[in-house]
């Protein structure tokens, strides 16, 4: 008897398969929503490095305007913040402003033109933003008017 009832209680011991897919799939359900609920503040932090470089950039442009009376052109481009550009208009006095140029945060570089097209008496910075491809509605705009 003691035989018997220690074989009944040895079988009943472990968990069935059922349990365990069921503990799996409550974890799996479980991490899912975190995932879910964080890449809409992966996209929010993106967001907001954005405008932290265009605040950044933006900042360096007014200083080489103040030093050189004028902006970098459109065909000098950022690059003018890291090293001296050439062709016109020559800076006066030009330093290094930047030690690289950023890229957005989806690994692209900032498009600049001066004159803007969205800011024609100023200078447009724009991320491609997510989708990468410049001129959709994911595009990320800095609209900085040079008399601001």
């Amino acid at each position: 008897m003691s035989q018997r009832s220690s074989r009944l209680r040895a079988g009943r011991a472990g968990y069935t398969l059922i349990e365990i897919m069921t503990v799996l799939m409550i974890i799996a359900v479980l991490v899912g929503s975190v995932i879910y609920l964080l890449v809409g503040n992966v996209d929010v932090a993106r967001t907001g490095r954005v405008d932290a470089d265009f605040q950044a950039i933006t900042t360096q442009l007014r200083t080489y305007e103040m030093m050189n009376m004028r902006m970098p052109s459109t065909s000098q481009g950022l690059e003018a913040l890291v090293k001296r550009p050439g062709g016109e208009p020559a800076p006066r006095r030009w330093i290094q402003l930047l030690e690289r140029v950023p890229l957005d945060p989806w690994g692209e570089p900032y498009q600049y033109s001066n004159p803007g097209k969205l800011n024609p008496r100023g200078f447009d910075l724009v991320s491609k933003g997510p989708d990468r491809q410049l001129g959709t509605e994911d595009d990320i705009n800095n609209q900085t008017s040079a008399g601001n």
